[in-house]
């Protein structure tokens, strides 16, 4: 029996799976398999990626497994620097090259659209697929027996136990070896699933994965430690609408109680099984947790500052600021309440760490198209993160889209202010990323800020992009080309809308490129040209006495 899981990548608003990230999804699958008797040596894992660039030897894999599970969905599509989801095309490619079983899962199940905008079409018209309809990893455990393969008719769709996984994500750790940047991956782990709201927003996709069924703080700790064993050190605490929530009581209010000492055991407990880990992040909270239990929030933020790495974002859904679209769409918070969140995380977490970045800011989620969507919408969402920007308070991502409708939500049929708003949509998109962003990239990253372990990716003409591994990273250019596949620090010498231009710090004046060196504040292009004519040096004052450069370039170069 050969096994092949297809990573054709998650992109979920409490889950993502786009590389450098593995989703929870590849190691529940690859544990179930094992579990059900599959050695791990027939066990093959292989990123959409690595098959576009080696199509004819993972075509001869594919061929002979016994066993096809493709992974894809996207219900919240977003723009990526070097990884591109899977396409229908490619989906269709892949059944019919497969010669073996073949069971197609993740989000996907619940339709498949490439950009926010549109309605999630159907994949009924996929031919020899299994569609699983609920989760993915179940139905693999129930179509394998003492590693043999029964009939996918026979088995029937069903959601998984938090037992389940807490046994297949331990045994599913080995497939991080497998993924294409190992080991510099990061491991998105699960909390919870589903959301403790009473009344969900117009357009959510977490009530279909049922009721929250909170994992025991143990198994998530023991997942963390194969993983590390397998070498991982990069994790965020991702895959959960509301990380503030996870092991919340349930009072019969509008939201569950928090539990602030679950969350410091959680933490803890990560901390002790992987003592060298690189990052350890988080991803959503509900800032109507804050507005509604603010000392336990509190309590909460602190723990995860105490015991994280610096860098982390908490990801908060706004949605709108428009009274009536919150009150249309079920939305979590009002304005004020939302204001009131952003100010109690920069109040914990707005102090610069070791990353170079601020150990924690809040990021904003907004989306348009919403039931009763008018202009002057538009109007109140800009004039909110104006508020914020002028309040001196820090936000590290603002994410502005467009809503995708899925079939069984309020919203699928009810988004015509798509179409209707699109001109204001992209006018005011623009208007945001010039008017706020770029200023409140210049207060999170001021100029002459070092960014620590920045890890070089991919070349764009001559310039070099690179993000630090983490929750949201900031894109980070070089004007010149550099080697990739390896960390670097830098220091930011400009800034984008959303990205920040920097060179190598200390810049090694003696090897540096003439394109760097007239880069760094305080030399110019005249004087770039005199030192790299005039190199080598002995050390950085015989630099300056040779060149009669100004003795601030020190903070920036070595000899």
């Amino acid at each position: 029996m050969k096994a092949i899981i297809i990573d054709g990548y998650v992109d979920e608003p409490a889950c993502f799976g786009v590389p450098p990230y593995i989703s929870p999804y590849i190691r529940y699958i690859a544990g179930a398999m094992r579990e059900q008797g599959i050695p791990m040596q027939n066990i093959f894992y292989s990123a959409i990626d690595s098959i576009r660039l080696n199509p004819k030897v993972h075509e001869n894999i594919i061929k002979e497994a016994d066993l096809v599970v493709i992974i894809a969905g996207m219900t919240v599509p977003g723009k990526y620097l070097r990884s591109t989801p899977i396409s229908l095309e490619e989906l269709h490619i892949l059944s019919r090259a497969a010669t073996g079983k073949v069971v197609l899962g993740g989000p996907i199940r619940l339709g498949f659209s490439s950009e926010g905008g549109k309605k999630a079409s159907s994949l009924s018209e996929l031919e020899n697929v299994y569609c699983c309809k609920a989760d993915v990893e179940a139905f693999v455990y129930d179509l394998l027996t003492d590693g043999k393969l029964g009939n996918p008719e026979n088995v029937t769709d069903r959601f998984r136990s938090v037992q389940e996984i807490g046994r297949w994500g331990k045994k599913g750790a080995f497939i991080v070896r497998q993924h294409p940047d190992y080991p510099d991956v990061m491991c998105e782990l699960e909390t919870y699933r589903g959301c403790g709201r009473r009344k969900h927003c117009s357009f959510c996709t977490e009530p279909f994965y049922g009721k929250p069924d909170h994992r025991p703080v143990s198994d998530v700790v023991v997942e963390v430690h194969s993983l590390y064993e397998e070498g991982a050190r990069y994790f965020r605490i991702g895959r959960q609408p509301d990380l503030l929530s996870y092991q919340a009581v349930d009072r019969g209010g509008e939201l569950p109680v928090p539990d602030p000492m679950a969350i410091e055991s959680l933490y803890r407990g990560i901390r002790n099984v992987a003592p060298s880990l690189r990052v350890l992040h988080m991803d959503n909270a509900n800032p109507a947790t804050m507005a509604v239990f603010p000392k336990e929030s509190e309590a909460i933020l602190r723990t995860i500052v105490r015991y994280h790495t610096s860098g982390d974002v908490a990801a908060m859904g706004m949605e709108s600021a428009d009274p009536e679209v919150i009150r249309r769409n079920g939305l979590k918070v009002s304005p004020d309440e939302m204001f009131n969140a952003i100010e109690l995380i920069n109040g914990i977490g707005a102090k610069r760490g070791a990353s170079g970045l601020p150990e924690l800011l809040p990021g904003l989620n907004f989306v348009h198209g919403l039931i009763g969507e008018t202009k002057e919408t538009f109007r109140l969402n800009y004039d909110f993160l104006k508020k914020v920007l002028d309040s001196e308070l820090l936000l590290r991502r603002i994410n502005i889209r467009q809503v995708i409708s899925f079939e069984g939500t309020p919203m699928f049929g009810n988004d015509d202010a798509v179409i209707r708003n699109k001109k204001t949509f992209l006018r005011y998109k623009e208007k945001v990323r010039k008017e706020i962003d770029l200023p409140m990239l210049r207060k999170v990253v001021p100029a002459d800020t070092i960014l620590r372990n920045v890890l070089l990716e991919i070349h764009d003409g001559n310039t070099t992009f690179g993000r630090q591994m983490g929750s949201y990273p900031l894109l980070i250019g070089i004007p010149t080309k550099q080697a990739t596949g390896h960390y670097i620090d830098v220091t930011v010498i400009d800034h984008g809308f959303r990205s920040v231009t920097a060179i190598p710090y200390p810049l090694d004046a003696n090897n540096a490129e003439l394109e760097l060196l007239q880069r760094v504040p305080g030399i110019g292009k005249a004087l770039a040209a005199k030192i790299f004519r005039e190199r080598p040096y002995n050390d950085a004052w015989e630099l300056i006495a040779r060149t009669g450069a100004n003795s601030d370039i020190l903070r920036y170069i070595e000899i």
